[in-house]
This record gives C-alpha cells, sequence and structure tokens, in this order.
C-alpha cells in the first residue's frame, strides 16, 4: 500500500501520485499502470527494488529477512541497498520522499533517500559504434514518423544522437510527445527502437546489442582512423606490399606518404589521392559520406584515385586497400599502363587483414539516461532544496539511479546521466503528462542529511522496511549471478 493521497469518487479512487489524477475504478489500473484500485485502497503495482551483492559471483543472495528472529541489523550485509524502484514520488510534491532509509555502514550512521522522479526534462545520448553514415549532423531523428531528437557530432568510431527533451516531450503535438515518452523509456528499459534519420539511415537501437543499420547488423567498430591504422600495422605490411591505402570517411591514410612509411624507408608510388590533403599521408574528404568503404559512399575503391605518375610509378606496384574494420578490402597490382588490377589477395596480406578486425572492438550501442533533479523532486529530500544541491557538488552525497552510479554535470542544479545497462531491468516507467519516472537515491552521513535541513521526522530503519512496504523484491545488484 502507498501513502499516495486519493480521494474517492463513488467506487473509484483518485491516484495523486502525479499531474494526471486519474480516477482508478476498483480492479484497475492508472493509466502509467503503476498505481492500481485494490479493494478500494491506491497500492503500488510494481514490487520495491533492494540491490544485494552476492558472496561471490554467482553465489547465493543474503537473505534480506530470514525466517526465525533475525533482528533486522545489516552489519552482517552492508551491501544491501534501498533503490527507488517501485518506491513511489513526492507528488503533488510537497511531502518528503517516500523512504528515507537509515543502516551502518563500517561503524558510520547513513541514511538514503529514495524517490521516483517525474520527469519531464530528460532524455537519452546514444552512442552508436559504426563507421556506416547515419545521417547529416543536426537532422532530426524520427521513430513512427514523429521526430524524437537529433543527431548531434560523430565522436571516434561512433555516431551521436540527442533524442527527448521537453520540446520534442511538452512542445510538440500530443502524438509527437506521445511517442518520444514511449521511445525514451523503451531504450531505457533496454528494447530494441527503430530510428530513421532525415536525409539517412534507419537503424535498430538497442542498449548493449549491435546497431542495426539499414536491415544490416553492425559487428565492429572502427581500429582507428585510416592515419592511426597505417601508424599501427605499417611495420606489419613493410615488404609484403608496396602501397597501402586505407579508406576512411574522415581521414584516409596511405601508407608510402605517412611519416610512418617515411620512417620504414617505404619508396614513393607515384600514387595520386582524390580528396583534400592535410598533412604527409593524410586525405579528408576523400568520397562522400555513407555505408560503403570505410563510412562513405563508394563500393569500389579505385574511385578514389586519380591516374598514378607516370614518373614514378611502376608496372608490378602492388597495392592493398582496407577499410578501417577490415571489412572491405582488395589487392591490385600495377599493369603496363600503370592502372590498378584486383588479383588474389595473398596470405600474408590476408592475415594483417584479420588483424585489424582483430583490433576491432565490437560494435554496441550504449543508452545514457540524462535528467535533471528539479526543485520539486530536492524538496522531497529537505526542506530547503539549494542544500542538497550544495551537498552534492561537495560530494556529501552520492546520486545513484537504481543503484547504478550517475554522472552529476557540473554547474547549477542536478543533472546527471546514467548508463542504462547498469540498473536493473525495467527500471524506467512513465506517466502520460507524459514523463518519464526515473529512480534516484541519496546517500549520504545520517549527521550531513541533518545538518542540510533533512525530514528527520520520516527517517526509518532498514530493519521497518518490510512493515511499510509489503511488496519487496530482492535482487543481485546488475552484473552478477543470482
Amino acid at each position: 500500500m502507498t501513502d499516495t493521497a486519493s480521494d474517492a469518487a463513488g467506487d473509484k479512487i483518485r491516484c495523486d501520485a502525479c499531474p494526471v489524477m486519474c480516477y482508478i475504478k476498483p480492479g484497475a489500473a492508472g493509466a502509467c499502470d503503476r498505481y492500481a484500485n485494490q479493494d478500494g485502497v491506491l497500492v503500488r503495482v510494481d514490487p520495491h527494488i533492494l540491490l544485494e551483492r552476492t558472496v561471490s559471483h554467482g553465489g547465493k543472495l543474503v537473505p534480506f529477512q530470514a525466517s526465525g528472529d533475525w533482528d533486522g541489523k545489516i552489519v552482517h550485509q552492508p551491501e544491501l541497498f534501498v533503490t527507488a524502484i517501485g518506491a513511489g514520488t513526492t507528488y503533488p510534491d510537497y511531502k518528503p520522499a517516500p523512504f528515507i532509509v537509515s543502516s551502518q555502514v563500517d561503524g558510520v550512521d547513513m541514511v538514503t533517500v529514495v524517490t521516483e522522479g517525474i520527469f519531464s526534462y530528460c532524455g537519452v545520448k546514444v552512442k552508436i559504434d559504426t563507421d556506416r553514415y547515419l545521417g547529416p549532423e543536426a537532422a532530426t531523428v524520427r521513430v513512427d514518423g514523429e521526430a524524437v531528437g537529433h543527431v548531434t557530432t560523430s565522436e571516434y568510431g561512433s555516431q551521436m544522437l540527442s533524442l527527448g527533451g521537453v520540446h520534442h516531450l511538452t512542445g510538440g503535438s500530443k502524438k509527437e510527445g506521445r511517442v518520444t515518452c514511449d521511445a525514451l523509456m523503451d531504450l531505457s528499459n533496454r528494447k530494441a527502437v527503430e530510428l530513421t534519420i532525415d536525409g539517412g539511415a534507419s537503424v535498430i537501437v538497442q542498449a548493449g546489442q549491435p546497431p542495426i543499420v539499414n536491415g544490416v547488423k553492425e559487428e565492429r567498430m572502427r581500429v582507428g582512423c585510416g592515419s592511426a591504422t597505417i601508424g599501427m600495422f605499417a611495420k606489419q605490411w613493410q615488404g609484403k606490399v608496396d602501397e597501402v591505402v586505407v579508406v576512411d570517411d574522415h581521414i584516409t591514410g596511405v601508407l608510402s606518404e605517412h611519416q610512418a612509411g617515411k620512417l620504414l624507408d617505404i619508396p614513393a608510388t607515384g600514387i595520386k589521392m582524390k580528396g583534400r590533403r592535410s598533412t604527409p599521408g593524410r586525405y579528408f574528404q576523400v568520397a562522400q559520406p555513407g555505408t560503403g568503404w570505410g563510412g562513405t559512399d563508394i563500393s569500389d575503391p579505385l574511385a578514389i584515385l586519380g591516374p598514378f605518375d607516370p614518373k614514378t610509378a611502376k608496372p608490378g606496384t602492388t597495392l592493398l586497400m582496407v577499410s578501417t574494420t577490415g571489412e572491405h578490402a582488395g589487392y591490385y597490382v600495377l599493369d603496363e599502363s600503370l592502372k590498378p588490377v584486383q588479383h588474389d589477395m595473398p596470405p600474408e596480406l590476408q592475415f594483417s587483414v584479420e588483424r585489424i578486425q582483430e583490433n576491432c572492438e565490437p560494435a554496441l550501442c550504449t543508452v545514457l539516461f540524462m535528467a535533471g533533479a528539479g526543485g520539486s523532486l530536492r524538496a522531497g529530500v529537505t526542506d530547503n532544496p539549494v542544500r542538497l544541491t550544495r551537498s552534492v557538488k561537495d560530494a556529501l552525497t552520492r546520486v545513484t539511479s537504481g543503484g547504478a552510479p550517475v554522472y552529476v554535470w557540473p554547474g547549477g542544479g542536478i543533472t546527471y546521466m546514467v548508463d542504462v545497462t547498469q540498473m536493473p531491468a525495467g527500471a524506467f516507467g512513465y506517466v502520460p503528462t507524459p514523463a518519464l519516472v526515473a529512480p534516484i537515491e541519496f546517500t549520504m552521513k545520517l549527521s550531513d542529511y541533518e545538518a542540510l535541513g533533512g525530514h528527520m521526522d520520516y527517517v526509518q530503519p532498514l530493519a521497518s522496511l518490510r512493515d511499510v512496504s509489503k511488496d519487496l523484491r530482492q535482487l543481485p545488484w546488475p552484473g552478477q549471478g543470482a
């Protein structure tokens, strides 16, 4: 049973856990599927989650409350952590957090304040490990035709997306807000979501899984840019091939011109590259971005070559062209007219291509949930919310989300990011305002909590949780076996 206030309307109960204020008839749940009317009593549908580190990897859980005369002390199980998952919210924001739990860790009195935040100001940052071109920077990202975010700057071997935010949740049409909310919740709960990018690709994103770009599952991210690949493998190519070009949408590398080639005394081959020459052996813009070789739009690597210089080039010169992932590779020999002709790849060069592939990290999607813990949420911790912010900045208070560590941004407020794969499954919910519901916990010394004006009258010992929260579920920390 929750302590959420409710008003009866006939046989219905009014829930005030969020701004929607549903009237819930007996046996039914509210619009969020998080609260229900059970025999005239408003109850939280989902269990309240506690995390317990296992004794050893794959070991059994230490029971939260053993049958018998367990005295409630946690000295022998200091790794028990009360999360905010299933705890409930502070809405309409004047109430203390649902659970303010005291415990003792290594002889120090601690307190953990847990609440589920209702976040209209939230989104996800998505890192997609791929060389393939997903779309132009700042292009709109859509789900079911509705705008949910945009493409941001690409990083080393990864494409970055920024999805959600208050303008998509509340600033557009009702459908845009609903679709954005659904997409954010599914991504945060580690479900697969198909995104389409204006002027670009379709990509299926799922946290901790390889991206699927235009129906093709990505296997690996680049070993480095084209120039870095030249530097890494130049010595392995020495004496086995005359010239190597590593095709890359960003920085294409050329062995004979590169400083690594110079130091290894690789002679000039007369090769001519298209694109813009940067420093020796490094070329920008050799082709347009795409899903072909090295994240370019080419399927024939010879398209980025100009005519070989007849003053330097010689018939019989060998040429390896390879992408930054080793996914594409070709071996060529110059004929009498100095044109490259494809031949079978020699085993020693095939080995080097496989070595490039071996050194590529597996391609994955990373989803970071990002939200701002506003004044109303902080008021559930203390009657002077700014003191909580200062306590977090001073590292006196540790912020977690579903037990997972978070990164708190510098500057005003408590704006945090958390890797959703470090959280228990199903940690996120929603309310149809629309907004996401996410767990947040604040842990500090009991003395520090009192000093910042905490709700001391509501502090309860961990042992009392069974009395006030009937539906408790104990899980292992993510990443540990049960």
